[in-house]
């Protein structure tokens, strides 16, 4: 199981969970879920205080992902498989993102 925190604009939003390579779980933060001034973290993921299932990688985190030439790059100086999505989305999300969530491993 990997875990990693999902950060919207530096605050800690929620945890993102691979359960196994075909369960994840999202939750959000309870003080973040409680603030009402603060953003879902993405329309697909209004905020609730339930935790979302999927048996893959939800689309908003995937579409956080390289594709093609550029994810294989990333695979080889990673040396990390280029079918595993929450490897390369915790190694490749946590600084430089377009948008303002981030991605961070609980280690």
């Amino acid at each position: 199981m990997r875990q990693c925190n999902i950060y919207m604009r530096e605050r800690l939003a929620g945890t993102l969970t691979e359960v196994s390579q075909s369960s994840y779980v999202f939750r959000y933060d309870a003080d973040y879920l409680n603030d009402n001034g603060a953003p879902a973290v993405a329309l697909s993921l209004p905020k609730t205080s339930e935790e979302y299932s999927s048996p893959y990688l939800f689309p908003f985190f995937a579409n956080m992902l390289s594709e093609g030439y550029n994810r294989q790059m990333q695979s080889r100086v990673l040396h990390i498989d280029a079918d595993d999505d929450f490897g390369i989305l915790l190694l490749t999300a946590k600084d430089d993102t377009i948008g303002a969530v981030t991605v961070r491993p609980i280690e």
